[in-house]
């Protein structure tokens, strides 16, 4: 789901009741295609909780244009397979019974 300013018609994320574009409040939450482009990444090498390292931290523009920031899954991380402009797609992780995360994962060729 995101949100759109019904007075300019720009999409956004993160959620917030006021546009960050024209500072309107009249907005509404809209589904999402969930498919999207790398637009950049990095692969990190330092253990974090929960993560097991190397992982990748990339921020994908959604095919509505806002830029989100997340994990890429299902990729080695590798920087000689991870390339900017290439398609994702979203997959959701349950880390617990109340938190959902999105992740994106590369989309496979021949698919739409």
């Amino acid at each position: 789901m995101l949100q759109r300013c019904n007075a300019c018609g720009q999409a956004y994320y993160y959620p917030r009741p006021i546009c960050p574009h024209c500072m309107s409040d009249d907005v509404h939450w809209f589904q999402a295609s969930g498919k999207g482009l790398v637009y950049s990444f990095v692969i990190c090498h330092r253990s974090q909780p929960g993560f097991e390292v190397p992982y990748v931290i990339a921020v994908v523009e959604l095919e509505e244009g806002p830029r989100m920031m997340t994990n890429l899954v299902g990729i080695e991380p590798d920087p000689e397979l991870i390339k900017c402009d290439s398609p994702v797609e979203v997959v959701y992780d349950d880390v617990t019974s109340d938190i959902t995360l999105p992740k994106f994962r590369p989309v496979e060729q021949g698919q739409p």
